[in-house]
């Protein structure tokens, strides 16, 4: 906080400055008039400070005579927010964030994209809900929305809309002090399961979704990964997902429950998805598609209720890093093998189930099949893969990925149906093995994997 008093003038007036455009804006007669601020100019950074995270209490700005400056960077024009606005210290180089809890509908007809505002300290109250700064007034043990008739007690308006430039992250890069911020992360795609012929994804439209849609966006540069969420009272949560790479611009939060970064967009004019995709190269196979009749490999788990069966029918389960591995389990008689990060506190959790050896050189139209289910989801982190050329090492054999249907599970429970998967193999020859690859990362990616009914077929 500055550590003098400053008497800031606003003159509402239709003219530019070298850093703001003209605001085209039209308010009120009464309301086009100079405004005196009076009091001591503070940042965002500065106001953030005020909260102990070690205690969590509530604390509440009384006789401080104090106005924070800032910058708004969300919409509701979109139906993405509701009765907030994100604020950011700056319009390029932002170093602070915080979220501004109102009681009204639209805001972005008078608080838009840009504006330049004022905010009035002295009795308003600031708290961290689910891991993001936030202010409003003190209801009780909560902060609540400041109410409609003291919006204009608190919320100064300028004439100024600065130009904001994103931020520019990696998805590795966020941080917890980037909450709040407005951000743009190049070289970005949805993964390739949200966008499935039998089911392309809308950004929260699915049955599934209740308050928020998840959807896994994924580093061309990396591989890191993180959600992309839309509330399910958004206008465009019917759209479907893009299909390309590109750029997205948005909101870096939490989750409802803290557990993870998510970005939340304005408008699906904040994607510029215009480049090919960068999807690995899957294993094609040119045969003639058709599947042959007679079983080659099967294993279905129905005898495997121990690691020591598993191991003995010839499968390698190994977690590179020493810890938790596939395990075998059952429901409603049913027998099955399942893969999962929850409870632990492996980052990364890297876990490799590899079949034993099949001979294809006398198989012609080799299909592999196979089932999986996937509960408690919050990330696709199993990836199905095979080789020609296993050396008992996972991490020093030439692993070629194919193109396996991983099921988008939900988010809160057990999932319900197993999907299956077939994979043409017919160019491969020799003795083959094929793997599923889990890595995930307590507790944020830790998506239970539930997988049976694995077969090879053959001529």
């Amino acid at each position: 906080m500055k550590n003098f008093n400053l008497i800031v003038t606003v003159l509402f007036a239709f003219l530019a400055t070298s850093c703001v455009k003209t605001d085209d804006f039209q308010l009120p007669e009464s309301k086009n008039k100079e405004i005196n601020i009076e009091g001591n100019i503070t940042g965002i950074s500065a106001v953030k400070s005020n909260f102990n995270p070690e205690t969590e209490e509530i604390y509440v700005f009384s006789e401080t005579n104090t106005v924070m400056e800032a910058c708004v960077v969300s919409s509701d024009e979109g139906g993405n927010f509701y009765k907030e606005l994100v604020l950011q210290d700056k319009p390029e180089n932002p170093t602070a964030g915080i979220l501004l809890l109102v009681d009204d509908n639209s805001l972005f007809e008078t608080y838009n994209f840009g504006r330049k505002i004022y905010v009035k300290l002295d009795g308003l109250a600031l708290w961290s809900n689910n891991g993001v700064h936030q202010l409003g007034v003190q209801n009780r043990g909560d902060v609540v929305a400041i109410p409609p008739s003291r919006i204009d007690d608190h919320i100064i308006r300028t004439m100024e809309t600065a130009e904001i430039l994103p931020l520019q992250l990696e998805i590795s890069e966020f941080n917890e002090r980037d909450e709040n911020l407005f951000i743009e992360v190049k070289n970005v795609q949805f993964n390739l399961n949200l966008l499935r012929e039998q089911h392309h994804y809308t950004f929260a439209g699915e049955v599934t979704d209740e308050y928020d849609g998840e959807r896994q966006l994924e580093s061309c540069r990396t591989g890191a990964s993180t959600m992309l969420s839309t509330s399910t009272f958004s206008g465009f949560k019917s759209l479907y997902l893009p299909e390309n790479s590109g750029s997205v611009k948005g909101i870096l939060t939490r989750n409802f429950y803290d557990d993870y970064f998510v970005i939340a967009v304005n408008s699906p004019d904040d994607f510029n998805f215009d480049e090919d995709r960068c999807d690995p190269e899957f294993l094609k196979c040119e045969g003639n598609n058709i599947r042959g009749g007679s079983l080659i490999f099967e294993e279905n788990f129905i005898n495997i209720a121990s690691l020591s069966a598993l191991e003995n029918n010839g499968w390698t389960n190994i977690n590179v890093n020493g810890g938790k591995a596939f395990e075998p389990g059952t429901f409603d008689g049913n027998r099955y093998i399942r893969v999962s990060a929850y409870n632990t506190e492996e980052t990364p959790m890297e876990v490799w189930l590899v079949s034993p050896p099949i001979d294809l050189d006398e198989v012609s139209e080799a299909n592999l099949s196979f089932e999986i289910m996937s509960s408690y989801d919050n990330a696709t982190i199993l990836s199905v893969l095979v080789t020609e050329e296993f050396t008992g090492n996972v991490l020093t054999t030439n692993w070629r990925p194919v193109d396996a249907v991983i099921p988008i599970g939900p988010t809160n429970q057990y999932g319900k149906r197993f999907v299956k998967s077939e994979i043409d193999i017919s160019c491969l020859k020799g003795d083959i093995h094929f793997a599923f690859r889990y890595l995930g990362a307590a507790p944020d990616k830790s998506t239970t994997y539930h997988i049976d009914n694995i077969r090879i077929s053959g001529n």
